[in-house]
């Protein structure tokens, strides 16, 4: 390729670095995104990141979080994972500019696979990475999601490499890496969404085929992409594998229990609960958000100002210095969603030239695309579209395995910019009559201007602008002034569309008109996507989110409390109640704590906490969990109480009381006295049929501590059954007696027990997960199997071009 064949891609490279470096121009002055999810992970990770800074190696087991958990999901690494290694050079730029590059360049090659001039295929670019929810995921720190999303147009590049261009070898070869990228990624819900995408592509391609008596070829060309698909996975299986063994013990996977804590029968499900699959649905209303940022009131946190009317009555009520304050964070958003951080604005211009897409474009991409955003958009209603979200929790593989419905948008997010692509090419490209095209034109300016018009005009009297969350606001005489603000914000954002609409129509109807040429309009336009996205963009994401690099080290920082508890430098747990246990990441930076944050949390952990912990507290389950120390909060300040009752890293038990299932054995920890008696499965009973037995003289203690091998003493007159304060989980890990394998029991529910022998023993606990040893040979030989296959077809393909060459020669 030439120097001036390469020099529109450079030049889009550098627009592309300059774009997300300037975006997150902070990033030079070495400053940092203040993500709240990565504050969270942090802390999750901080006990595997010590240890593998300490050992040299990954640690594979946690007890920081939830009683004790893999690490699997929690940023370990895994061997043979080449596909990270890739990843990595390309996000060569610094966080968080690195991921909107990332948006960029995908796209951009989507673009070129699919014929389109380099100049629109920048403007698409940007209309993709810019949009608005993807920046928000940016911020708030969903940085798998991120990834996951960014890989999207170049799996789709690769398949239509095969599918469109016939290009076999260059089309397995990217297919291959890309979907590999895709599930390095993880984050599944995306690549289950992307899933949909591909199938409606491939069910067009299917029909086209059959149309044209091509169906033979179809099949050899669907051969391509599933054999790069297969190797793709088999490449991620080093962290495939054991997440997924993992995922199986979790919320994500079958409930455990046929009973509510109530003691009322359990609907069965294989998955998560509807209730929770669809709490954030979006609203029908909502989705002119896609068109009006502020359709909806933007976010649970909006900078209203001084000329609010918010502020107008604040002032009346309390010092300027004060109004200023508050209204700088409102929750302005009326929808019902719980939290929204920003709404999912595509961009007018982009949705005007999508529009222009359905009038001018009839290529065979364009069915595809619009059946992939029309079932996005009924997906992403959720619990407002009752039987189309009933039938794909009931009936569609993995569906109720994924929460937040409304996340499916990102495939109207992907859609509607590669549609505007190209809808503005073929707007170009079109032979159709000046008049037609004048006319199509028009109808487009007048359907979504007119919507428009309509919503500044009559909009204010077309919803109450009330939130279920409004309370706080009402309960000061607030909530007349929100309803007003919200009012004016669809109005404004209302106008601000239009302008952006009729402006992009001016364009092209002065091309129409042969006032302005397509070099000329095309960068205008994308200077209007520019414009238009970054600055609803902004409002959400922007300088003031970045700190100081020093300060997670802050956050960080232990409180006088933490250290007061760090003081006792045993083996214990504690439970911080200042903040939500289940979504408390951050506690597990300095102790192992029963809580944690993680959307994949331990089937069983949650389950004690449904019962036991959430509503009325059960100290036995506390004191089984060895919780010694309690944060909690008093008087406007934060205290500790200490647990003299916790029962410490492992007991001796006197009962044994055996259940029948697994409803019986949670029910039966109400009332139970965990120091003296293990609840166990009758399953057990022809094992332990003997009468555990412990005097004054008996006791067992936690010599040494690891994350991946606990080692005890025991001394014990006769023979005991011993109960470990650390949660069960069957795969991994690995008893001893004394260098004996010995049989690990499900006790009290959640918990490790040991049948012990009488006299002094040396006990260990080692996680040894066979599962990521396999899962690495399979990655490795899948690689291997890639790079043979790959250097086959070039050899071939080599060989054929030679050919060709000769012959030509010859003639």
């Amino acid at each position: 390729m030439t120097i001036k064949k390469l020099a529109p891609h450079i030049i889009s490279l550098i627009v592309f670095i300059s774009v997300s470096i300037i975006y997150f121009s902070p990033v030079l002055q070495r400053k940092v995104l203040n993500q709240s999810d990565i504050v969270q992970s942090k802390g999750m990770e901080h006990e595997r990141k010590v240890y593998k800074q300490k050992d040299g190696k990954e640690i594979y087991w946690t007890n920081a979080a939830f009683g004790g958990m893999p690490t699997y999901l929690l940023g370990a690494a895994f061997p043979n994972d080449y596909a990270l290694k890739i990843n990595k050079i390309l996000n060569f730029l610094p966080r968080p500019a690195n991921f909107l590059f990332l948006y960029f360049l995908s796209f951009y090659i989507l673009m070129l696979v699919m014929k389109v001039d380099w100049k629109l295929a920048l403007l698409g670019s940007l209309a993709f990475g810019l949009s608005t929810y993807y920046i928000i995921i940016i911020g708030v720190g969903h940085l798998a999601k991120v990834r996951a999303i960014a890989y999207f147009p170049l799996v789709i590049a690769g398949i239509l490499l095969v599918f469109k261009r016939k290009k076999y070898l260059f089309g397995f070869v990217i297919t291959t890496l890309a979907v590999a990228l895709e599930l390095n990624s993880q984050h599944y819900q995306m690549t289950y969404y992307l899933l949909f995408a591909v199938l409606i592509l491939g069910f067009f391609y299917l029909l086209d085929a059959y149309r044209n008596g091509q169906l033979k070829l179809f099949i050899k060309e669907l051969g391509i992409l599933l054999i790069g698909a297969l190797l793709a996975l088999g490449m991620n299986a080093s962290h495939i594998l054991p997440a997924q063994e993992y995922v199986k013990n979790s919320i994500r996977g079958p409930a455990i229990l046929s009973i509510n804590p109530d003691g009322s029968p359990k609907k069965q499900q294989k998955g998560l609960s509807k209730d929770y699959i669809t709490e954030y649905s979006y609203g029908i209303a909502e989705t002119f958000n896609l068109l009006v940022p502020r359709f909806m009131g933007g976010s649970n946190s909006e900078n209203l100002g001084q000329d609010s009317h918010l502020y107008e009555e604040l002032i009346d009520k309390t010092s300027a210095k004060n109004a200023k304050e508050f209204v700088s964070q409102v929750s302005t958003y009326w929808g019902k969603q719980p939290i929204v951080a920003a709404p999912a604005y595509i961009g007018a211009t982009v949705i005007f030239l999508a529009f222009i897409g359905l009038l001018f474009y009839q290529g065979k991409h364009k069915k595809w695309l619009i059946t992939t955003v029309i079932l996005a958009l009924l997906l992403s209603w959720g619990k407002n579209l009752n039987f189309l979200t009933d039938f794909f929790i009931d009936y569609i593989p993995l569906y109720d395995k994924f929460r937040a419905v409304s996340s499916i948008q990102v495939l109207i997010e992907f859609g509607l910019p590669v549609l505007a692509v190209l809808g503005l090419y073929s707007f170009f490209t079109s032979s159709l009559p000046e008049k037609e095209k004048q006319k199509k034109l028009l109808i487009a300016l007048g359907s979504l201007g007119g919507l428009l018009v309509i919503f500044i005009l009559i909009g204010p009297s077309l919803f109450t602008f009330e939130s279920p969350m409004d309370s706080y606001y009402d309960q000061y005489g607030l909530l007349d002034a929100l309803i007003a603000d919200r009012k004016a914000m669809l109005v404004n954002d209302s106008i601000r569309s239009l302008l952006f609409i009729l402006i992009t129509g001016g364009l092209l109807y002065a091309y129409l008109k042969q006032k302005m040429s397509k070099e000329l309009i095309v960068p205008l336009i994308a200077l209007l996507i520019l414009i238009d996205l970054a600055g609803v963009d902004k409002r959400y994401v922007n300088n003031d989110n970045f700190v100081n690099a020093d300060y997670y080290n802050r956050i960080f920082t232990p409180s006088t409390i933490d250290k007061a508890i760090l003081q006792d430098t045993g083996y214990y747990r504690v439970m911080n109640f200042t903040r939500n246990p289940l979504t408390d990441g951050l506690t597990s930076y300095f102790h192992k704590q029963l809580g944690g944050y993680h959307a994949a949390k331990p089937r069983r952990i949650q389950d004690l906490f449904d019962f036991y912990l959430s509503k009325d507290l059960n100290p036995e389950v506390l004191n089984m969990y060895n919780v010694k120390y309690l944060i909690v909060p008093n008087d406007q300040q934060t205290g500790v109480q200490i647990n003299d009752n916790a029962n410490g890293n492992a007991w001796f038990v006197n009962n044994f009381k055996f259940v029948n299932d697994e409803n019986e054995e949670i029910l039966a920890l109400k009332d139970l006295n965990t120091k003296q008696t293990a609840v166990l499965n009758q399953k057990y009973q022809k094992d332990l049929n003997f009468t555990p037995s412990k005097d004054s003289l008996a006791s067992i203690s936690l010599q040494s501590y690891h994350p991946e091998k606990l080692v005890y003493q025991s001394n014990n007159p006769k023979d005991g059954f011993a109960v470990f304060s650390d949660s069960y989980y069957q795969k991994g890990w690995q008893a001893s007696i004394d260098n004996k394998p010995a049989k690990i029991y499900k006790v009290d529910y959640s918990l490790r027990g040991l049948k012990i022998p009488a006299g002094k023993h040396q006990i260990r606990f080692e996680f040894k997960p066979e599962v990521v040893k396999k899962a690495a040979f399979i990655s490795l030989w899948s690689y291997i199997l890639f790079i043979i296959l790959s250097l086959t077809g070039v050899y071939f393909w080599w060989q054929k071009r030679n050919k060709n060459v000769s012959l030509q020669d010859k003639q």
